[in-house]
């Protein structure tokens, strides 16, 4: 919406004179109010997952304060997160929303949708092999970040880290299905994204740890099940927002789709792109 400019000379009491004075762009207004709502409700989600994310963690330090299974804990989810840099909000976030925009305004929805497809077949894969690695590779990893452990808590490490290590292909997707629904203009999905993952975890500790001392099992595996129960609400609630606007990915699965989907221009873009973006995210 522009902004009209009249410059008036004198008085007239032509109607029509009158009539070309007044702005001409009634949806100025309405776009203004949507911009106005859409930032409000942002910020309250992004409000409500800091203070979330502040119940969380206050919670944790009550149950198992500076203990080493705590600290256990924090390295295995450390490790996927770390990943995030690459995989999520980082490197490919930057790579990928701006082409997807771009590709959208200037070539419509049906070409957007094969480079979501694309995307998403390449993210997949990629995210299958990472993953797997991460899982056979968690004792290295433990040790790299953590040599100092006693052998019981390195071996919880060892475990949680096993079992969190996919939350990075949670995440990775989530990413993808976020830069979708914020180029659509669904702005409310995304920003409420990080308020499950804090509610799964407290859930989890509330819930779950008490269970898990009565049981005679080590009670920090509450908060890895947590994280993990709040990737699968974090994908999960992608879906039918997805489904709504019609841009659900749909994922190839066989070898030909995978190499398709790797000589995709879009896929190379944003493989270019990443490079220097991990340089400006780390």
């Amino acid at each position: 919406c522009g902004i009209n400019r009249i410059r008036r000379r004198g008085f007239s009491d032509d109607p029509s004179a009158r009539a070309r004075q007044r702005p001409a762009h009634p949806d100025c207004s309405v776009a203004r109010m949507n911009l106005f709502k859409a930032a409000f409700s942002v910020s309250a989600l992004t409000l409500l997952s800091r203070i979330t994310g502040l119940v969380r963690e206050q919670i944790g330090a009550a149950l198992f304060g500076t203990s080493a299974m705590m600290d256990a804990f924090q390295i295995a989810f450390r490790i996927p997160n770390l990943l995030r840099r690459l995989f999520a909000e980082g490197a490919f976030s930057q790579a990928f929303v701006p082409l997807l925009a771009a590709t959208r305004a200037a070539e419509g929805d049906a070409v957007t949708r094969d480079l979501v497809d694309a995307v998403a077949t390449v993210l997949a894969w990629a995210l299958l092999l990472v993953c797997a690695a991460g899982i056979v590779a968690s004792p290295v990893l433990v040790w790299l970040l953590a040599s100092g452990f006693d052998p019981a808590t390195e071996a919880a490490a060892v475990t949680m880290t096993r079992w969190m290590f996919p939350y990075i292909g949670f995440m990775s997707m989530v990413a993808l299905s976020a830069g979708v629904l914020n180029t659509w203009r669904r702005f409310a999905i995304p920003a409420f994204t990080p308020v499950l993952l804090n509610l799964s975890v407290i859930g989890a500790a509330l819930g779950l740890v008490p269970w898990l001392r009565a049981q005679g099992h080590e009670p920090i595996y509450a908060l890895a099940a947590g994280v993990m129960i709040g990737g699968v609400l974090q994908l999960g609630i992608q879906v039918p927002a997805l489904l709504q606007i019609g841009m659900m990915p749909r994922f190839g699965l066989a070898p030909a789709r995978l190499v398709a989907a790797w000589h995709h221009p879009g896929v190379r873009q944003i493989l270019a792109k990443m490079g220097p973006a991990l340089v400006g995210v780390s």
